[in-house]
């Protein structure tokens, strides 16, 4: 009896009038959306490949060790086709030098604004908000329409169980809306492999994945029309309770959830932070400029008035000086340090927070995990700053220590005024501008998360996602013993 009801449902959903229109609008949905992420991955990788161009050619332009310095930058990955998450929020480079920690800056959509006015409609999205409307628009009325119309009746009059004729509701709307629905994405796979990106067995399980979550989500909002179809004795009063709880689900308890944890965990702004280390940095290169002054001052004093300083004192005066600098370099960087890591960690309990109350809703659920398997979720900032950091210490680390080997002191020399009211000094070159050696000089291996490492947070997801289909049917079945059929 369950293979006939389900084969009765299939039909009544394949010949429905919203099929057809379902599957026209997801069809042009999914396969624009992948053509749209191919074509911005493609101009993402032909800009990180000029990019890193640029750095090379400006690395070898450079004459001094003392200040040396580059970029690094963000690489493209293929699974942003599928899921964008914060691809084009966060900045594309950071700069490496010993003055300057790890930021990245200069977003996408930073940079070009009309694309953070409509944002980028991706597959998460279309599966989020779309998939999902239209799996409460076909269930709404799966029980309390066979109610009004009298044939919920005459189908309890053979010998069909609840729990049998509950399922076949449930299977056959899933398997009306799935089958269409998986042509699209079947062609946008292969769109994807005409196309020539580089798609590796990592990305196909990541996708194979990616539509198993998605599955998971179209099936709660499935379970979910058919029981509010359930709870309610009138079509009309089921389809506007669906879309008010399918409002709350997709934009008002992912919205909420985040607000709710900004009051509660204070974070300061990033205005903030940059402001103390500006005023920071500005008070301790002040006192380092007056104490040289200082000293120069009183080592032209000891030498004698009118008495040139030797070329080997000068030298020294210069080792002392740079010492100092890089002294005064580490303190404004550890001070730097220090308030991002508490800005870091403050951030990281409200993240949490935000998490945790996103995820009453299976929306949001979905979407963490879809942004987890893709490697765009909300660390992607945190781990490419922090493999930048590492890799600005390897730099840091080289360039002084090719410093100490050559002797480059930025090439510079100290020449001195002396007058009756003050003394003045300038640095000058005197040393050959030199292409330096580059050929050790550490490159920036940009952070690659492995299939473990993607899976690990998303199974939290894949779980939520599974009870709350649980949750939601063993509340449809027990509402349903308690339905009055006539």
């Amino acid at each position: 009896m369950l293979p006939t009801l389900i084969n009765k449902e299939l039909k009544a959903v394949i010949l429905s009038p919203k099929f057809t229109g379902t599957f026209i609008v997801c069809t042009i949905l999914i396969l624009l959306s992948i053509y749209a992420g191919l074509t911005e991955y493609k101009e993402s990788v032909r800009r990180y490949d000029a990019a890193s161009q640029l750095v090379s050619q400006e690395l070898q332009h450079q004459t001094t060790w003392a200040r040396l310095h580059t970029k690094a930058y963000r690489a493209p990955d293929p699974m942003q086709i599928f899921v964008s998450g914060l691809e084009y929020d966060i900045g594309r480079w950071s700069p490496v030098s010993s003055q300057s920690t790890a930021k990245l800056k200069n977003s996408v959509y930073s940079d070009d604004s009309i694309y953070a006015l409509f944002r980028v409609v991706d597959f998460t999205f279309i599966v989020q908000f779309v998939l999902t409307l239209f799996a409460i628009l076909f269930t709404y009325n799966a029980v309390c329409g066979e109610r009004e119309d009298g044939t919920l009746r005459l189908v309890f009059s053979s010998p069909v169980s609840r729990a049998q004729y509950l399922i076949a509701k449930c299977a056959g709307a899933w398997l009306g809306l799935v089958v269409p629905i998986s042509i699209p994405i079947l062609l946008g796979m292969l769109l994807v492999l005409l196309s020539g990106v580089p798609i590796t067995a990592d990305h196909w399980l990541r996708i194979g994945l990616l539509t198993g979550i998605s599955l998971l989500l179209f099936t709660f909002f499935i379970v979910l029309g058919v029981f509010i179809s359930l709870l309610t004795r009138r079509t009309s009063l089921s389809l506007m309770v669906a879309l008010v709880v399918w409002v709350l689900f997709a934009l008002i308890i992912p919205r909420a959830g985040v607000m709710f944890a900004g009051n509660m965990v204070d974070v300061p702004s990033v205005a903030e932070i940059e402001g103390q280390i500006n005023g920071y940095s500005k008070d301790r290169w002040e006192e380092f400029y007056l104490g040289m002054e200082d000293r120069f001052a009183k080592m032209h004093g000891s030498e004698g008035e009118g008495i040139e300083m030797s070329e080997e004192k000068m030298w020294e005066l210069m080792q002392a000086e740079d010492s100092l600098r890089k002294f005064v370099t580490e303190e404004i960087n550890r001070y730097d340090l220090r308030l991002r890591e508490d800005l870091r960690q403050r951030k990281n309990r409200q993240e949490k927070l935000a998490l945790t109350l996103a995820r009453l809703s299976p929306a949001s659920s979905y979407q963490i995990g879809a942004m987890s398997l893709a490697g765009t979720s909300l660390d992607v900032k945190t781990r490419y700053e922090e493999s930048i950091n590492e890799y600005r210490n390897q730099f840091v680390k080289y360039a002084d220590q090719m410093q100490a080997e050559t002797g480059d002191l930025a090439g510079r020399m100290i020449s001195m005024e002396v007058s009756d009211s003050s003394s003045n000094f300038t640095m000058s070159s005197s040393r050959d501008k030199k292409a330096l050696d580059l050929s050790g000089l550490p490159r920036f291996d940009p952070p690659r998360v492995g299939l473990a490492d993607a899976m690990a947070p998303a199974v939290t997801d894949f779980g939520i996602l599974a009870i709350y289909i649980i949750l939601t049917f063993m509340g449809a079945f027990i509402a349903f013993l308690r339905y009055d059929l006539r």
